[in-house]
């Protein structure tokens, strides 16, 4: 079948055909919570084109509108069903430019002046478009994105602004934390990570003007560098102090290995652990120095109480056998000895006693007080016998028993002389008195006997 062919080709045509269209066609909307869009889209079906135009016997196409029919065109090149479904399609191509025009001022997309502008340029068009259709329809949407478009325009300039305005806010935010990053922390590697993390997230930040961009850049690499610059200079002074600590311990190595001979135990002992306090004061060698140092002066420490260890390790088993036999010397001595019974012989026996005792020699530390507090035990009871032996022999307590006893004689003689001369109450007050001193007496002589 030839092509069909149209009368009026000279007529103006709505652009290219960019294809039917069975649907709405797919794009980006608008998010949750935006504004309403300007202008609703709609799908365009190609619908009946009887119902909108016809072809007459001559081949005349006429287009149906609400201000009457107009004849937008003729139709010689085939049957009637065929033109009206070539015009129908033209149509459907021109309502498809108008739906994507529809979508991109709804999505935001593009500039809405440059919509507006291919709008009113196909509304200009549409009085001598050669289709079939719902051209009132058509029209009416064209005028809404004209009219639209400048409210569109003003929402996508103030949506931008307000974009603009949170991108600087929040890369504000990011190079204040650099800043303060750069000028104060000393946590060096989360610190690093940080930076790092801000500055990832800096390069998801759009929407921001050239030159304020770059100036909140240069805050950023400021802030940056000044903590790189900090952060090397900190690790390269731990290095210096990390070789100062490695030829200090180097040093305490070479003491500790001029003491590692030394039999001087307990002043040697002292030193060391002297160099031991040094040691920690020093402070860490480099990370692949540090381990050897210490395993050097370790081992010249080693030396030292591994021979004294052994020295006073058969000190010790010394030690145990003199307890041994300080405790048999002890429980004989704490059976023999009676200063109650012979306070003589006890006394010889615990000088005899007390000479073996002290050629024996030490015993280990542990034992000692407890021996030592059974030998204090022994010699109290023979002290305690001594002081009653003397008790029992001083003089002067004797000659207070006697006078006691004495002036008890005399005044018991005076109280006869006075009863026989017939002074009974004299003779009574003498008795009393008498018998008073001659308690006192009684319990002298009772004190002399319990010693």
């Amino acid at each position: 079948m030839t092509n069909p062919t149209e009368k009026n080709a000279s007529a103006p045509k709505p652009g290219p055909k960019p294809g039917p269209r069975p649907g709405p066609r797919p794009g980006p909307h608008p998010a949750a919570g935006g504004p309403t869009p300007a202008v609703p889209v709609h799908p365009v079906p190609i619908g009946d084109p009887h119902a909108f135009g016809r072809i007459d016997a001559d081949g005349a196409v006429w287009l149906k509108t609400a201000d009457g029919e107009r004849q937008i065109g003729s139709w010689q090149a085939g049957t009637v069903e065929e033109g009206l479904a070539h015009f129908s399609r033209k149509f459907a191509d021109l309502a498809t430019e108008v739906e994507i025009l529809e979508e991109r001022l709804t999505a935001r997309s593009g500039d809405p002046k440059k919509t507006q502008t291919s709008a009113a340029h196909l509304l200009a068009l549409l009085p001598d478009a050669q289709v079939l259709g719902d051209v009132d329809s058509l029209s009416a949407r064209l005028t809404a994105i004209v009219a639209g478009a400048d409210d569109v325009a003003q929402e996508v300039r103030e949506e931008r602004e307000s974009a603009r305005t949170s991108a600087i806010g929040r890369k504000e935010e990011l190079a204040a934390e650099a800043e303060k990053i750069g000028s104060e922390s000393t946590s060096w590697k989360s610190g690093g990570d940080r930076l790092r993390a801000i500055l990832e997230e800096w390069k998801t930040v759009k929407g921001i003007d050239r030159k304020t961009d770059d100036a909140l850049w240069r805050r950023y690499s400021k802030a940056r560098d000044a903590f790189n610059r900090r952060r090397g200079a900190h690790f390269a002074e731990l290095d210096r102090e990390r070789a100062g600590a490695k030829a200090r311990k180097e040093e305490l190595i070479a003491e500790a290995e001029a003491l590692s001979d030394s039999t001087d135990w307990g002043v040697t002992a002292g030193k060391f652990r002297d160099l031991l306090a040094e040691w920690k004061a020093a402070g860490r060698a480099p990370r692949d120095s540090d381990e050897a140092l210490w395993v050097r002066f370790k081992a010249a420490q080693d030396v030292f109480f591994q021979a004294r260890n052994a020295v006073h390790s058969e000190r010790d088993a010394e030690f145990a056998e003199n307890a041994k036999a300080k405790i048999a010397l002890l429980d004989a001595a704490e059976r023999s000895i009676d200063p109650a019974n012979d306070l003589d012989a006890a006394r010889r026996e615990f000088r005899t006693f007390r000479e073996q005792w002290d050629e024996i020699g030490k015993v280990p530390r542990e034992q000692m007080s407890k021996l030592e507090g059974r030998v204090r035990a022994l010699e109290k009871r023979l002290r305690e016998e001594e002081d009653a032996d003397w008790a029992r022999t001083d003089p002067e307590a004797q000659a207070r028993a006697a006078q006691f006893t004495e002036r008890a004689d005399k005044l018991e003689e005076q109280a006869q002389k006075a009863q026989d001369s017939g002074k009974d109450r004299d003779a009574a007050d003498l008795r009393q008195q008498a018998a008073q001193w001659r308690e006192w007496a009684t319990a002298a002589h009772s004190a002399l006997t319990d010693r």
